[in-house]
Parts: structure tokens; C-alpha cells; sequence
């Protein structure tokens, strides 16, 4: 066999090495202001010297020639208004289409985008141009969802409460306890409603202030489930049941963990999220709450488990969304009314007010939700 050679290296197609590299980018950068296509004051400048080297040039050429200097002139000035015209239609071109879109935009309409195709400073304000109307157009479309969602949410049991009245009015039914528990039921569905709603406005004001301090965790979240066992079961349209068939376990470990938070903004959160546990385990389920240690000190590792259908994986980014209420029924007998959609989303507000993170975990069976708390360290005030 005839043995292979080593292919020569050609001169000139060394490998470029990482350092060499970033010199060329750091050169390239640095070259901007000159460049005629990422520089407006370049492609100025380009066209200030190319209409001077143009009329000494057409200069010269009259004083070599026989032609008059006049018609030189007015020729050199022709064609300098030319030049300039032609590179002022592109430098004031995306200047229009921006104005059109802004005028579109001022009149509601947040779909339209400007062209993104120059590399100069235009290019830019064109990409932050376009990002901005993306942004306007997401909260217009938020703020439209919100509205309708609202609508959606209060007439709900204004209906239920407005039909219950007027039942009792007309004598269909009576003002017995039964029919003024589903009354009651619905009222306190409006005020869910509307302190989920201030909390809301709360989050979106970012004026809620954090008031961080050190607790001891077992007693803690004794009180918060015991709170939460004693709470009144929510109603149905026609008749009330409490979930008293679910039973709430605390596992703390060690007994004396201690941690750092705002205990208020920390009692929604597990409120909401042990409310949200209750209302789709089975008959005679189990809600555990479990809290650890974290890392850092201070830091609290939480974790809500039941044993219900479960989020599905495909959700999992989208169930902390307001008014998200994910695809998984209420367990049946639960008395649900399938709630307002906006706990898990002011959970995760009061979790990242932390400088937290909450997230859905992996579990065998039921659903699993894990917030941690930094602790002291990073918890902002």
C-alpha cells in the first residue's frame, strides 16, 4: 500500500485561533464610525467628499478642456443634488415607515412592524421599534383578556345571587338556611373575587412593600393549616359541602427550622396553594405540606402535595398565568366552583417578591408544587 502524506498546510489558511478572532471583531467595532453602512455620520461624511472630489474633478475637467466653466458647474450641481437625494431617501425612508406605524398604533392597531433590514443606528431604533410595538401589543391584548376575564368572573355569581332573590321574592322557594347559604356562598365567591382582584392591581403597581423577618416554621404553618381547616366549605348552587373528608398533614424537619420572609405574603401563598390542593383531591384525600431547609441560611425549601389528577407536564408553564386554570376538574363532591384562576398567579407574585422560585415538581401521583425562599441573604426589602 502506498503510505498517505500529511496534506501540506497552504500559506494563509492557518487557523484563526479564538484570540485572534475576538481582535478582529474588537477592530470591526471599532471601525463603525467609518463604516457607511453601520454609520449614519459615515454615510454623511461619504457623501460630503464624494460631491467635492466630484465638482474638482468636473473643475479640472473645464480647465483642460474647452468647455465653459458654467455648464460645469451647473452640471456638478445637478449632480450633487442627485447624490444627495438619493442617499437622503434612504436615511428618512424608515423614518416615515416608523411614522406611519406610530400613527397606526396611536389608532389601536399593534400588529404593524417596521422593515429591520440596516445595519446602522435606523437598524437599530427598527429592532427597538418593533420590540416596543410588541410589548404594547401584548398588554393591549392582556389588558382586553383581563376585562373580559373580570366581566366573565363577576357575573357569574351576581347571576347565581340575582336568580336566588328573585326566587325568594316571588315565593318559589323559601328564605329557609338552606337557600341563604347558597347565597352566602355566592357572596363569598364575590369577595374572593375581588380580594384576588386588589391583589392583582397590588402586583401590577409594584408598590407592595416586603416585610421580611425571622419565624419559626412548624408554628407557623400550624396556623396556616389550621386556618385552613376551619375555613367554611365553598358552596354549590344548590346545596353546601364542606371538604372536611381531606386531611392536612405538616411535615417540618428539623422541628426547630426557623426562616426568613415576609410571614403575610407567605401565608397567601400557602393558602392559596393548600385551597388549590383541597379543592381537587379525592374523597378522604391527603394535602401534606413538607418544609425544609435550603441552602443558603435561613433559605426554606416548601413543598405542597395532593393526591388528585395532577397537572399535566404540557401545562406546567402556564398554570401560574392569571386566570389559568388549567385543564384537570375539581375532584368530584369538592364543592368547587372552580375558584378565580388568579391564587397560583399571585402565589408566584409573592414567591418571586422573595426573590424566590416556585414551579411545578414531578410526582408519582397527585400534584406537586415546590417554592423555595432565599433567606436573608438575597430577599429584597
Amino acid at each position: 500500500m502506498t503510505p498517505r502524506l500529511p496534506r501540506p498546510r497552504l500559506p494563509g489558511r492557518a487557523c484563526r485561533s479564538p484570540e485572534a478572532a475576538g481582535a478582529l471583531r474588537k477592530l470591526w467595532e471599532a471601525l463603525r464610525p467609518v463604516d457607511p453602512y453601520r454609520s449614519i455620520k459615515a454615510a454623511l461624511g461619504l457623501l460630503v467628499i464624494s460631491s467635492v472630489f466630484l465638482t474638482t474633478l468636473l473643475v479640472l475637467v473645464a480647465i483642460h478642456s474647452e468647455t465653459e466653466l458654467r455648464v460645469i458647474t451647473i452640471f456638478s450641481i445637478i449632480t450633487s443634488m442627485l447624490l444627495m437625494q438619493f442617499v437622503s431617501h434612504g436615511l428618512t425612508s424608515p423614518l416615515r415607515e416608523m411614522t406611519a406605524v406610530a400613527k397606526a398604533m396611536a389608532q389601536g392597531d399593534y400588529s404593524r412592524r417596521v422593515r429591520t433590514g440596516r445595519r446602522d443606528e435606523l437598524g437599530e431604533l427598527a429592532v427597538t421599534f418593533n420590540s416596543m410595538a410588541a410589548d404594547l401589543e401584548a398588554a393591549d391584548r392582556h389588558r382586553k383578556e383581563l376585562v373580559a376575564n373580570v366581566s366573565h368572573e363577576l357575573r357569574t355569581p351576581i347571576s347565581g345571587l340575582r336568580a336566588l332573590l328573585e326566587n325568594v321574592v316571588d315565593g318559589v322557594c323559601e328564605a329557609d338556611p338552606e337557600t341563604m347559604r347558597a347565597a352566602l356562598a355566592q357572596t363569598e365567591r364575590l369577595g374572593r373575587l375581588v380580594g384576588d382582584l386588589l391583589d392583582l392591581s397590588r402586583l401590577d403597581s409594584g408598590v407592595v412593600p416586603l416585610n421580611a423577618r425571622r419565624f419559626e416554621v412548624w408554628p407557623y404553618l400550624s396556623g396556616v393549616l389550621k386556618a385552613a381547616s376551619i375555613k367554611p366549605g365553598v358552596a354549590l348552587e344548590t346545596h353546601s359541602r364542606s371538604r372536611n373528608d381531606v386531611h392536612l398533614h405538616l411535615d417540618v424537619s428539623p422541628p426547630e427550622l426557623t426562616a426568613y420572609a415576609d410571614p403575610e405574603r407567605l401565608h397567601q401563598v400557602v393558602s392559596n396553594l393548600v385551597d388549590n390542593a383541597v379543592k381537587h383531591s379525592p374523597p378522604s384525600g391527603r394535602v401534606t405540606v413538607r418544609a425544609r431547609s435550603g441552602d443558603a441560611p435561613e433559605s426554606l425549601e416548601l413543598e405542597v402535595l395532593d393526591e388528585g389528577p395532577g397537572i399535566p407536564e404540557s401545562e406546567w408553564s402556564t398554570v401560574f398565568e392569571r386566570f389559568s386554570r388549567g385543564s384537570a376538574p375539581a375532584a368530584e363532591g369538592s364543592g368547587s366552583d372552580g375558584g378565580t384562576g388568579l391564587g397560583l398567579a399571585i402565589a408566584r407574585w409573592a414567591v418571586e417578591l422573595h426573590g424566590g422560585r416556585i414551579r411545578v415538581a414531578e410526582s408519582a401521583r397527585g400534584c406537586r408544587i415546590r417554592l423555595t425562599l432565599p433567606g436573608k441573604s438575597t430577599t429584597s426589602h
